[in-house]
């Protein structure tokens, strides 16, 4: 089944006389559906048709949204106000699409008592617990202890 550039059908050829119908009009044939009973093959121009198709594709990775990793930060001397409004900030950002990672940073001393770190930490998951899960376990690295939430 053979399709010109205009979209009118010319009905069902032999493979040869197809390619020399597009030939004669300086165009390429493409089989659109190979599947097909009989194949459908359509006259294009085809370096025209790949620019088409780039921009098609280009315009669609345009639209799509892209899940970024918010971070915010706090020591664990901050106050549960501070905290709060974190945990405002980080469901911003989750109704958004994106993941929230949540980091408390420990200097000096600080890193002896992990475990108010650990705690200010469950505040905000148990904060965020309607709109989020966590993605992992809470992790301890050098003396940051941090989370990454998703949200439900």
């Amino acid at each position: 089944m053979v399709i010109d550039d205009n979209g009118k059908s010319l009905g069902v050829m032999v493979t040869k006389e197809a390619i020399a119908a597009a030939r004669a009009k300086d165009l390429d044939l493409l089989v659109v559906a190979p599947n097909a009973q009989p194949p459908v093959a359509r006259f294009v121009n085809f370096a025209k048709f790949l620019y088409d198709e780039r921009k098609k594709a280009s315009a669609a990775r345009a639209k799509s949204k892209k899940s970024e990793l918010k971070e915010l930060r706090f020591g664990p001397r901050t106050g549960d106000g501070d905290i709060n409004r974190f945990i405002e900030r980080a469901k911003g950002f989750i109704e958004n699409g994106d993941r929230v990672k949540i980091t408390v940073k420990m200097r000096g001393r600080e890193a002896m008592f992990p475990e108010v770190a650990m705690e200010k930490l469950k505040k905000v998951e148990v904060g965020l617990s309607e709109v989020a899960k966590p993605e992992a376990p809470i992790k301890n690295i050098g003396g940051m202890l941090w989370q990454v939430f998703v949200g439900k």
